[in-house]
């Protein structure tokens, strides 16, 4: 990844300019504020932070560290209940916004809401708008190369400007955090979890290229989010399902899987969401990461010198709950472990015991209180430094506009030119392929814009069609039938995306055909087709990828990308 060499100092300069200023310090003065003062009062963030969070009763402190999510289209009653009490945070999950108007009237009323509470404090609304794969606020937002798209490239300035326009989209929604970049290394390569999430296997460039996109985002007015430490590469566990153990020694922890975000702590990231992940090797407990107080207190903040927020990844996952043996007591671990703010993907009953017994705690514990406050003034005051930055998301965000915002006009020439940059020809073969060389062309996948694309270029052409997570019977239908289909053609494309894609495509092994491989998503279920003619790679399932991938087959320009990790 020489390229690096390139940008690298432009971006890294990008980052130290205005990553530190996000949350600096804004004053120490121990002046008596007014009875009076509010969130919006002229005050410097730091007193006026810990003026408002020692007035606060505990139920507004404990409240301030939360961060519920919905589950229908639009908030029900019960998440401005929580508003209205004290709530911190808002996260906007990818089952509700396929109407991204609703999504943005949705913020407007959140925030007006906490707009009439006592000290107006207003909340930070999140959602992971990764790029790529993962993209929670749907609707007509753009569906980007993504992470490994951009470590195939190898150029920061593509980090850098994937953060900036994802963010200026969900920046016009009120989304003023991103739960991005993912800086998990591509390690286990048989992970359904991570796979092009990942920037690739190098923790160095991981570092460069999550801190050009935590800058990229900055820019744009969007909080980012690393995640998830201490580093979810080297597990195919899934810590929605369970919580998975990363069985590696210290060396290898502290020089691998610690680099990236050892750099971003460097280039002050001003957030970082744990990982309901365990490391037996490095707290014998055995606990997640999300719930040890050596990984977030000791680790992080002391060893590496974090001072931003720590964030929970979802509280509601097993990964963190059958460790602590209940949601009550997970959520106290994840305080007292270090955690600033606790996503829970639900929105809490009013007198549910992860509430009502924590809060009774703090009368009772008074390390644990202390704590709790300590938490809800690191919230406070990076809200004050952000809302009053000149940059933020709009509070009352106009659903009316959006179009003008979404997508992004600049954003959708630099996606398909990033993704051009990122295409990768495993096998060269016989790229350039022109329709006179290809002949008759079976298109043989599930994405819709694989086939619109591949008839764009080879008009004379058909069809082989399957779900895309095709089931055990399926996928041998599809298996028995495809060497019938192709007889007729002189040229097979197949769209490999899956373990199931793969065993489709291997049946057109010594079939006479000449067989291109186009790999999206993981690469690694494209690796073994050494025998294949020609073998792309593209990291994505978005338009922008599969133009790419057909112009660079095509011979409309000559394909630079690279293999982000060692095959």
């Amino acid at each position: 990844m020489n390229r690096f060499a390139k940008s690298i100092l432009l971006i890294i300069n990008m980052a130290i300019a205005v990553l530190p200023n996000l949350f600096a310090q804004s004053g120490t003065s121990a002046e008596t504020l007014p009875q009076s003062v509010t969130f919006w009062s002229d005050y410097p963030a730091e007193t006026l932070a810990r003026t408002i969070v020692e007035r606060m009763s505990d139920a507004e402190s404990l409240s301030q560290i939360f961060m519920f999510g919905w589950a229908g289209a639009e908030p029900e009653q019960l998440l401005y209940d929580w508003v209205s009490r004290g709530l911190g945070s808002v996260k906007v999950f990818g089952w509700n916004t396929d109407d991204i108007r609703l999504v943005a009237s949705s913020v407007f009323s959140l925030q007006r809401s906490a707009s009439q509470t006592r000290f107006k404090i207003p909340l930070f609304v999140a959602t992971d708008q990764e790029g790529g794969w993962i993209r929670h606020v749907k609707g007509e937002t753009s569906i980007t190369p993504g992470n490994m798209a951009i470590g195939a490239a190898g150029y920061p300035v593509d980090a850098w400007y994937s953060a900036y326009y994802i963010s200026r989209e969900i920046k016009a929604l009120g989304i003023n955090m991103n739960f991005a970049p993912t800086v998990d290394l591509f390690t286990d390569r048989t992970s359904s979890i991570i796979g092009p999430r990942s920037f690739g296997d190098n923790p160095e460039h991981a570092g460069i290229l999550g801190a050009a996109f935590s800058a990229g985002s900055v820019a744009a007015g969007v909080i980012p989010t690393a995640k998830h430490f201490p580093g979810h590469g080297d597990t195919d566990g899934d810590s929605h399902v369970k919580l998975p153990e990363i069985d590696i020694d210290e060396k290898t922890f502290t020089h691998r899987e610690l680099v990236p975000f050892e750099y971003l702590v460097r280039q002050k990231i001003p957030a970082i969401m744990s990982g309901h992940l365990s490391f037996p090797k490095i707290d014998s407990s055995g606990a997640p990461a999300s719930l040890s107080k050596y990984f977030l207190t000791d680790l992080l903040r002391g060893k590496l010198g974090f001072d931003g927020l720590i964030i929970t990844d979802d509280m509601m996952m097993n990964g963190d709950t059958l460790y602590a043996g209940s949601l009550t007591n997970a959520f106290y671990l994840a305080i007292t472990a270090g955690n600033d703010i606790l996503i829970s993907s639900t929105t809490a009953r009013l007198n549910e015991p992860l509430w009502a017994v924590n809060l009774e705690r703090m009368k009772t514990d008074a390390a644990f209180r202390e704590r709790v406050k300590d938490a809800a003034y690191r919230v406070l005051k990076a809200k004050l430094v952000y809302f009053k930055s000149g940059n933020a998301a709009p509070l009352y965000p106009d659903a009316a506009s959006i179009g003008k915002y979404i997508p992004d006009k600049e954003g959708e020439k630099f996606f398909f030119e990033q993704a051009c940059r990122s295409i990768t020809l495993y096998k060269k073969g016989m790229v350039p392929l022109s329709s006179r060389d290809a002949g008759r062309v079976l298109f043989v996948g599930s994405p819709s814009r694989f086939f619109s694309e591949g008839k764009r270029r080879y008009a004379s052409s058909g069809d082989y069609r399957f779900s895309s997570e095709p089931g055990p019977n399926e996928t041998q239908y599809m298996c028995d039938h495809i060497l019938e289909s192709a007889a007729p053609y002189n040229t097979v494309v197949c769209c490999v995306s899956n373990a199931q894609s793969a065993r489709i495509a291997r049946t057109l092994k010594g079939s006479g055909k000449k067989v291109v491989i186009f790999s999206i998503m993981s690469p690694e279920h494209a690796l073994e087709f050494g025998w294949a003619d020609s073998v792309v790679m593209g990291y994505s399932w978005s338009a922008y990828t599969f133009d790419a991938m057909f112009g660079a087959l095509a011979g409309e320009y000559e394909a630079q990308g690279t293999l982000p990790f060692k095959p």
